[in-house]
């Protein structure tokens, strides 16, 4: 056989192989089809399949929800918290020393941390109430500290430092905490910040509501026309309460339900493309039952330390050589609202006014108009004989902040000098209580 020869059968037999081998292939995948799978195969099939997707009924449900972790999340983690210890040091200097000083000032930073506290709670609580029952919660313990110490202040007949605290709360909210917030947002940006006006002036007019009134018991004190002299102020004082009560919960419901779409804010808006699964994703970090407990805890921590901060006030004054009118006016409020003016300051920074007009100006409308009346009520109760006359002094500063703070907020801008302007105004009201000689007497 040739060479030539051995190639050609070689060639064919490489061809016959090729049909041989895609034959076999054919045969394979119809006896694939017509053959059912064995058992071990089958098997085999599963066991891949679950480990690559594990179920979830293999590993056990995690509580996130701890009493560690809670403790860990109220008490430790805030940055405001390293002045808690406070809190225990002012009970042990109340038992053991006399010291009125040191009490009145260990109590005023006792209650700092938790005041903010108190707010977190209700926070965290808000997440299993829903919204409108979350803003009455902030509406009814944004000012629980406040509330609290003119409580006790009332039940000892100490009608005079309720007064001046609660003044001093509103005061201190529209010029300080407001001034300081629109004074760092300006400087931080550098540019004109926008807020939603029309919220801004709702507040201004509650405000103005509140000062009228503490302004007609007052002229009608001064300038002697009372029907029935030193009842007729006291009538006054608690019909006004009670219309302004009614007229504070009309605000919370025209609020949350009746025009919800005026207050939708500026931040709202200019977050809505970026940020509209962020509520979606906020989860809170207690459980309900911890944050009842704990805004349980702080209350009565807030009730103890105001009792020992009212007690010592007058011995306060008398060791710092202080009149009680200013420390009234002007050093309880400062701390009380210390974790108010950090967040909006906080706030500011980050560019959203309305979250800060919220904090400032609205603290001031709850003050002013829920909290002052209620005292009012409260009073009458216990026949206290707590009025809304204010003085003539106090009522005209209330008068003039209101005008000068409305005035800013008319165009629903805000700059660093506004800020500073408001910082101004609050250096001369303080000098005004510092030097001022309170004529009135009762139960101071």
């Amino acid at each position: 056989m040739t060479a030539l020869e051995q190639s050609h059968l070689q060639i064919q037999g490489e061809s016959l192989g090729l049909e041989m081998g895609s034959v076999h292939e054919k045969v394979e995948v119809e006896s694939d089809e017509e053959i059912p799978l064995r058992e071990s195969q089958t098997t085999d099939k599963i066991q891949s399949f679950n480990f690559d997707t594990p179920s979830t009924s293999q590993y056990p449900k995690v509580n996130r929800f701890s009493l560690l972790r809670s403790i860990y999340v109220v008490l430790i983690k805030g940055k405001i918290n390293f002045l808690l210890p406070f809190v225990p040091l002012t009970i042990m200097l109340h038992y053991l020393s006399e010291k009125h000083g040191w009490i009145f000032f260990f109590s005023l930073l006792g209650i700092t941390p938790l005041a903010e506290r108190l707010g977190y709670a209700t926070e965290q609580l808000s997440f299993y109430t829903g919204p409108t029952v979350g803003g009455l919660l902030n509406a009814t313990f944004g000012n629980a500290t406040e509330m609290i110490i003119s409580m006790y202040a009332l039940k000892n007949g100490m009608i005079r430092v309720v007064q001046l605290s609660l003044l001093g709360s509103v005061l201190s909210n529209m010029l300080l905490v407001l001034g300081c917030a629109f004074f760092c947002g300006g400087i931080h940006h550098q540019k004109v910040q926008k807020f939603t006006k029309e919220t801004a002036l709702v507040n201004s007019g509650l405000l103005l509501m509140a000062v009228m009134g503490l302004l007609f018991p007052a002229v009608l004190h001064f300038t002697h026309t009372e029907l029935h002299k030193g009842k007729s102020e006291l009538f006054l004082s608690r019909f006004s309460s009670c219309v302004m009560l009614v007229a504070y919960t009309c605000y919370i419901f025209f609020q949350l339900k009746s025009q919800k779409d005026l207050y939708t804010t500026l931040d709202e808006v200019r977050e809505s493309n970026e940020e509209e699964d962020s509520n979606e994703n906020e989860e809170p970090e207690i459980s309900q039952w911890e944050a009842l407990a704990w805004l349980a805890i702080f209350t009565l921590c807030i009730f103890v330390l105001s009792g020992y901060l009212v007690d010592a006030l007058q011995g306060a004054s008398d060791s710092m050589n202080m009149p009680v009118a200013f420390i009234s006016v002007i050093l309880l409020p400062v701390v009380g609202n210390a974790a108010e003016h950090a967040s909006a300051i906080m706030f500011a920074v980050k560019d959203k006014l309305d979250i800060t007009i919220g904090v400032a100006i609205g603290s001031s409308t709850q003050i002013s108009m829920f909290v002052i009346p209620f005292c009012v009520i409260v009073g009458w109760f216990m026949g206290k004989s707590m009025d809304l006359n204010f003085q003539l002094f106090e009522t005209a500063v209330l008068f003039i902040t209101v005008l000068v703070v409305t005035f800013m907020l008319q165009d629903g801008q805000s700059n660093y000098f506004k800020g500073l302007m408001l910082v101004l105004c609050y250096l001369i009201v303080g000098a005004s209580f510092f030097v001022h000689i309170d004529p009135s007497n009762r139960g101071s």
